[in-house]
């Protein structure tokens, strides 16, 4: 049997090209979540979080993500998905509806911006109207959904195993 010699912080893997995917999320309850989707974010590779409402990081939460990911805050969703769709992005919302598709189970367009809900919320109407797809995380116990950092985290990972080199 080989025998391995592990090391701890393995260098993250270089991108070929600068992932097109932004975070928009509506306003979320508490800055502990956004920062927590700001690390993972930064994780992924993402440049860009559009958040709105009362949007702040907690330092110690988000910190090194401060290095690569640009945190821009608005203070309202829809302007900013029509702005977003303007540019090209597929607007896929993170959320459970009638007509969500299992996360596992979506191709991820390269070019996405992935909208983001509120814990209790989740997206407005006036939100779901304007996108393109959403996709929903399986829940096989109580509560009926994630955490909305944790949902988004597992988001990411998803779009980052389909696309990963960028």
């Amino acid at each position: 049997m080989l025998k391995f010699e592990h090391t701890r912080h393995k260098p993250p893997t270089a991108l070929k090209e600068e992932r097109p995917l932004v975070v928009a999320c509506s306003p979320l309850r508490s800055n502990v979540n956004l920062s927590t989707i700001f690390r993972t974010a930064g994780c992924c590779g993402v440049r860009e979080i559009i958040a709105t409402g009362n949007a702040k990081l907690v330092n110690k939460i988000a910190r090194d993500g401060a290095e690569s990911v640009n945190l821009t805050v608005k203070n309202s969703l829809p302007p900013v998905l029509k702005k977003l769709k303007d540019e090209g992005y597929a607007l896929v919302g993170l959320e459970q509806t009638t007509h969500s598709t299992p996360l596992a189970e979506y191709p991820f367009p390269k070019k996405t911006a992935l909208v983001v809900g509120s814990e209790r919320e989740g997206l407005s109407q006036e939100c779901l109207n304007l996108l393109d797809a959403v996709v929903e995380i399986p829940v096989w116990g109580m509560p009926f959904s994630y955490n909305v950092a944790t949902a988004t985290s597992m988001a990411l990972y998803e779009y980052c195993r389909q696309y990963p080199a960028g």
